[in-house]
């Protein structure tokens, strides 16, 4: 949990939530990391600067050059001097213009400077965040590579209620230590993770199985590794790169073989359970021991096969995270919202078949992400390691949760 050594640059525009700046300065100068502060003009109209000089330790950086003697406050120097360039709050106007690549201030410029990590945490009142250019924009700006730090919702400071409130700081920090630490943060955690289709025999030459490359659990399986975890991959018949360290393959084929082998895994003592795999949901109630000859009509008697995410949950132990995987085609959030709270779990990835570039046997994946508390996070179309990195992020923010808890 410590930021020792680390670079943090603070971006402050102006919104009523400048306020939470203070507080957020202070956690993290307390977890050991040095923070410069860059203001909005506005910004000095809702705190001022001597009180973020002060709990940062730094002078507060807000013209580009120093009226007293003209000394230039380089947005390049900035941008190179930041492991991560946190702006809190994001207004909306600032969010827009960092689209536009408007520069007329020192924190616009300092951020098209910046050669780290950027993530912002946006504040404004509810119709202006739910707005369609608003949501436009934060778009592109992920898909650029910055990280958003979701609002929350509550009472605004217009007096309405809803999504815009700026996430609190302690939340906030959690982000930043889970961004900057990712090399080991999950050193010595051991994590169950199924992927790709099983194979349910007809005879034996034909089965039944569905299209899944194993491409979205195997980028997850590589940014589990980056982070130092140790990875227990029950996986079935893939062709892809399966050799990455720490990540330990058992080999499956059928249904049945996938749930003992992951059974056995979490009976085991896993910290998270991640149940990624395609699994087929029916097998033959009787697999012929003969090839079946051409006929011109066949008829199957399909079974189902156990509910492998359902069956872990009914053994949840405390403490351990589970995470699962929701493939749907019609009403989907809520048949992913409905099968987070049957199979007791605390994080479902959501993504539907309608998304262009979505699904099996591509390299991209869209997803919404959804936890048991109701808080529900879309994300554009991206790369599927990249999807992995927000997944992998997302479950290590439950992580430090529960070690509060």
């Amino acid at each position: 949990m410590s930021l020792k050594g680390k670079h943090i640059l603070l971006g402050v525009t102006g919104s009523i939530a400048a306020y939470k700046a203070a507080i957020l300065i202070r956690a993290l100068v307390k977890v050991g990391a040095e923070v410069k502060v860059v203001m909005t003009p506005m910004s000095k109209k809702f705190i001022t600067p001597l009180t973020l000089s002060t709990l940062s330790g730094n002078p507060i950086l807000v013209d580009f050059f120093n009226p007293e003697n003209g000394e230039w406050n380089s947005h390049v120097k900035l941008g190179i001097w930041a492991d991560l360039y946190l702006i809190a709050p994001a207004s909306a106007n600032t969010i827009s213009k960092m689209v536009a690549g408007i520069a007329d201030n020192l924190l616009l410029t300092t951020y098209l400077s910046a050669r780290c990590p950027v993530v912002i945490a946006p504040a404004m009142d509810l119709d202006m965040y739910a707005s369609q250019i608003i949501q436009e924009n934060l778009n592109i700006l992920e898909k650029r590579g910055v990280k958003i730090i979701e609002p929350e919702s509550g009472e605004l400071a217009s007096g309405l209620i809803g999504k815009g409130r700026m996430e609190e700081p302690s939340k906030i920090l959690n982000h930043v230590i889970s961004i900057l630490n990712k090399n080991g943060s999950l050193k010595g955690k051991k994590i169950l993770l199924t992927g790709g289709p099983t194979r349910e025999s007809i005879d034996p030459v034909r089965f039944i199985s569905n299209y899944s490359s194993g491409k979205m659990a195997m980028s997850i399986a590589k940014s589990l590794s980056d982070r130092g975890a140790i990875v227990e991959m029950v996986l079935g018949p893939v062709n892809i790169d399966t050799d990455y360290p720490r990540v330990h393959i058992t080999n499956i084929t059928s249904a049945s073989q996938m749930s003992e082998a992951a059974k056995n895994i979490y009976k085991s003592g896993v910290d998270v359970a991640i149940l990624c795999a395609a699994v087929s949901d029916f097998k033959p109630s009787i697999k012929a021991e003969e090839k079946i000859k051409n006929h011109n009509k066949l008829s199957l008697d399909l079974v189902p096969n156990e509910d492998i995410s359902a069956s872990l949950g009914r053994i949840k132990k405390d403490g351990v995270i589970h995470v699962g995987f929701a493939l749907e085609t019609n009403n989907e959030l809520s048949n992913a919202k409905e099968k987070l709270s049957n199979k007791k779990l605390d994080m479902i990835v959501l993504n539907s078949l309608k998304d262009q570039g979505a699904g099996f046997a591509v390299d991209t994946n869209k997803v919404t992400i959804i936890k048991n508390n109701d808080e529900v996070k879309e994300y554009p179309l991206k790369s599927k390691s990249l999807v992995a990195e927000d997944i992998v992020d997302n479950i290590e923010f439950l992580l430090m949760s529960c070690l509060k808890d």
